[in-house]
């Protein structure tokens, strides 16, 4: 394997870059580059035969470019195969050549570039190539250079460095020592349970992460519709992507991507033709990605943290992430209908926002980070997790006893998952309470009979039924007024939004138990009739939800933001 930079605008020979050894390159004869613009120590290049690249590092004040990224001092990146290296100034383009190595001495550099040489024909004799010229130490340079001006260069040199260390980034490594955690040797693909991974030859791990949402932030259809027709119905979203994405690179950032696709868990969409179009995609945008696709529901599917805590715990080497220093890009944020003039339809979801909210991660929009836009107005859920107090008042009036000391009957009131049975259960079953369960007794009618039978006995009930109007609680009262004991409302107050969250925690920790769908949900919500005393309750007990945990880690997955 044979690596050289080929000078595009001029007649010199080309540059050798060997394998793992560093060559510093800038105005001088090895380049023919007179410009005083140009550095003398203008760019560094550190060749990877493996991976066939060659690691840019600017070294010069003023800016070198790497196809159509431009750096600055201490930047690096990454070029590769037939991409063209700008020295300075958008001028001197040289382009980046890998070659097998000759089978026969007879065989020079010039006959690989130069159209008007060509190798010796089988039998042909001719005399020996020249041999092209290996790098020259820095210090054996020839220097026309007035030393005024070149102390000047090293001090701006220097200067520049040293505020861009001040600003976050890293100083560069001395020259032959390793730089970090090796690239990704090759395509992968992984699959965890509901998780795929895709990591991208050359990726390679940092502590600064910049995801991306896939569908409406990297790419968009063709086809103008809003679902693929097709699996190469797909474009990238703005020409400013790839160009941004490559920046991003040579400032240090990985670059991810987290996708939801659910239809692969409903059979919609096979996995092969995702992952082909996905190594496409990354193929497209020029630089090494890493790309996690949550299948299915659960804890991987965006907003929910599976893919951070995955991306954190076994996908970034032994490298330790930075939230702070890292972003997240999506199209999902919650912006309202007319949001920008042209774009008259809101947001299906706010679920990229609320995911970067559940990493702490800064935020931004495709508009607002590709092309520069003022923010969006948008709207949060109206249920918020990490604002629940675990020291919250349990119910009102904060002075009614919980636990009757005369047999009593308590009636629920609330949606599916607002906490009912949990509460009833701690406070009042282990109290003493009989306890009816519609869920487990099968009736409204069998519900009725084992109250009564507690109450005739002498020992309190508690039901626990959604009843959501007056019929549906007056079966009870006529119970407990036949058998001559007071009947009490206990009315739990969690709204609809915060019972899908209760239902959607639920379906992620517990077992054996059966979720409840939106429809019901929303039947009870269009039943609902509030309790008052006129229907006959002796006193009406407004219960709140307040968390309680016995470990940290459902504790922090309750807090998130589980659905946009």
């Amino acid at each position: 394997m044979q690596c050289f930079l080929e000078r595009q605008d001029g007649p010199q020979e080309p540059v050798a870059l060997p394998d793992g050894v560093p060559v510093v390159l800038g105005r001088g004869p090895r380049t023919r580059v007179a410009d005083k613009k140009c550095s003398r120590r203008q760019v560094e290049l550190l060749a990877d035969y493996k991976h066939q690249a060659v690691r840019v590092t600017q070294r010069g004040v003023n800016p070198t470019s790497v196809e159509d990224l431009q750096l600055r001092p201490g930047d690096s990146s990454t070029l590769q195969e037939g991409q063209t290296l700008w020295p300075v100034n958008r001028r001197y383009p040289h382009t980046l050549h890998f070659l097998p190595a000759p089978q026969s001495p007879s065989r020079s550099l010039l006959d690989y570039f130069s159209p008007k040489r060509r190798p010796p024909a089988e039998g042909e004799e001719g005399r020996p190539p020249k041999r092209p010229k290996a790098p020259s130490p820095p210090e054996e340079e020839e220097d026309d250079e007035d030393p005024a001006v070149a102390v000047k260069l090293r001090q701006l040199q220097e200067t520049a460095a040293s505020a861009e260390q001040a600003k976050g980034g890293a100083p560069c490594p001395p020259q032959g020592e390793p730089s970090g955690p090796p690239p990704h040797p090759r395509d992968s693909w992984e699959e965890h349970g509901k998780l795929l991974v895709f990591t991208k030859e050359g990726v390679v791990p940092s502590a600064k992460v910049a995801g991306f949402d896939l569908d409406g932030t990297i790419i968009t259809t063709k086809s103008g519709k809003v679902f693929p027709t097709s699996p190469d119905d797909w474009r990238i979203l703005y020409p400013e992507v790839p160009r941004k994405l490559k920046q991003l690179q040579s400032e240090g950032y990985k670059i991810v991507v987290f996708t939801n696709q659910l239809g692969i868990s409903r059979g919609r969409l096979r996995p092969e033709v995702f992952k082909a179009k996905a190594e496409a995609v990354v193929e497209r945008l020029g630089v090494p990605v890493q790309v996690f696709v949550a299948t299915g529901t659960g804890i991987y599917r965006k907003p929910l943290l599976g893919t951070w805590e995955h991306l954190c715990e076994k996908a970034n080497g032994a490298v330790a992430l930075a939230v702070q220093s890292s972003l997240y890009v999506g199209d999902a944020a919650g912006r309202p209908p007319n949001w920008a003039p042209g774009h008259k339809k809101k947001d299906f979801s706010c679920s990229d926002r609320l995911f970067a909210l559940n990493v702490g991660l800064p935020f931004y929009t495709p508009e607002e980070f590709f092309l520069g836009w003022a923010p969006a107005p948008y709207q949060l859920p109206a249920f918020d997790p990490r604002k629940l107090d675990p020291q919250g008042r349990l119910y009102d009036p904060p002075d009614a006893p919980l636990v009757s000391p005369t047999p009593e009957l308590v009636v629920a009131v609330g949606f599916p998952a607002a906490g009912k049975s949990t509460f009833l259960k701690r406070q009042l079953v282990e109290a003493g309470y009989v306890y009816a369960n519609r869920d487990t007794l099968g009736s409204w009618q069998k519900c009725v009979a084992v109250c009564r039978a507690a109450l005739q006995q002498g020992k309190s009930a508690a039901v626990d039924n959604t009843n959501p109007d007056p019929e549906s609680r007056g079966r009870y009262l006529e119970c407990a007024k036949d058998v001559g004991v007071p009947c009490r409302c206990f009315l739990f107050t969690a709204t609809l939004e915060q019972a899908k969250h209760n239902n959607r925690f639920r379906d992620l920790t517990a077992t054996g138990h059966v979720s409840v769908t939106d429809v019901v949900l929303h039947s009870y919500k269009s039943k609902f009739v509030e309790p008052s005393l006129s229907e006959g309750f002796a006193q009406i007990l407004r219960v709140h939800f307040v968390p309680c945990f016995d470990d940290a880690r459902p504790e922090a997955l309750y807090r998130q933001f589980s659905e946009g």
